[in-house]
């Protein structure tokens, strides 16, 4: 393998360069061009395999095949993770190396035929909260304060994820588009999207604003924005106030939006940009995820052999 030698980067003006090591250089490179999750996602992974090379002694440039099968093993075995988590970590070295050998930093791609493990996915785990339930917790949110009726209404209404929602600030849903109020975000990807407001939602936004015209539309009691476990910890609260006994998450509420609009009779196409996903399939496991169960040959067989019960 060829390895560029450490190279020089100017930190600004009159200031000393800061000297990255080969593998820094490649690992900032391959994260520039991600943001948000991804990009500490990703960055956490290349650290795990750097300081997995230096616990081997292992130049992580100069990895081979044997070595990220190795690399798979420890994740599995020493670090306890998850088939999905190790595939996800896997998945990222093999865009790392496929970037490195693309820009000729590497003559070939050691992860290119590295084994992924299997990762199983249970469609039905897919459905959320029940319409009953969605609006037990609405009803709940809206009674206890402005902000947890916003948060809830935003999560469960608009389908928000908890990062856009805990990011969403007043300016934010002040436009109006073709007669419509709407709230402009960038979602996951950097992808913007306008979003129409019906007005109980919008009522409910405002209330949260209390006459505020700039700033985090959700705030803690310190005054700072809510972040992502805030809202974790609101949306649990709140939902074992509102008699729900499973345990709920904020993504369940988006969960629940989804199927709950399939259920409503909207298009999967409309589905598909309601909820912003990029891939029609991922739509589409929601709307066999909530018959799974209810379609269930079992169902049919016991019916037909329900003599011999």
């Amino acid at each position: 393998m060829t390895v560029h030698d450490a190279t020089l980067l100017p930190a600004g003006p009159g200031a000393e360069p800061v000297r990255l090591s080969p593998f820094d250089l490649a690992a900032a490179g391959f994260l520039a061009r991600y943001s948000g999750q991804s990009f500490e996602a990703y960055r956490l992974d290349l650290r795990l395999f750097h300081d997995w090379c230096a616990s081997v002694g292992l130049d992580p440039l100069a990895a081979q095949r044997p070595h990220l099968e190795l690399f798979a093993r420890y994740l599995e075995f020493e670090r306890g993770n998850a088939p999905s988590t190790v595939h996800r970590r896997l998945s990222c070295l093999r865009m790392f190396f496929r970037t490195l050998h693309v820009d000729g930093i590497i003559d070939r791609n050691p992860a290119e035929y590295v084994k992924m493990p299997k990762v199983f996915f249970d469609e039905t785990r897919m459905v959320g909260l029940e319409r009953s339930e969605i609006s037990a917790l609405v009803s709940t949110a809206r009674a206890s304060t402005p902000t947890d009726g916003a948060l809830v209404t935003m999560l469960a209404l608009l389908g928000l994820r908890v990062s856009e929602a805990c990011g969403v600030d007043i300016e934010d849903f002040q436009y109006t588009e073709r007669g419509h109020r709407v709230l402009r975000i960038v979602g996951k990807g950097g992808k913007p999207a306008s979003i129409p407001l019906p007005v109980p939602i919008a009522r409910a936004m405002d209330r949260a604003a209390e006459g505020r015209t700039s700033g985090p539309l959700l705030l803690r009691r310190d005054g700072s924005r809510m972040t992502r476990r805030s809202a974790d910890r609101v949306v649990k609260r709140l939902a074992r106030k509102a008699g729900i006994t499973r345990n709920v998450h904020c993504h369940l509420l988006r969960h629940g939006y989804v199927t709950s609009a399939l259920d409503a009779g909207i298009p999967l196409r409309d589905v598909q940009i309601m909820a912003r996903h990029a891939d029609p399939r991922m739509t589409s496991r929601y709307d066999r995820a909530r018959h799974n169960l209810d379609r269930h040959g079992n169902y049919v067989l016991a019916a037909y052999l329900g003599g011999a019960a």
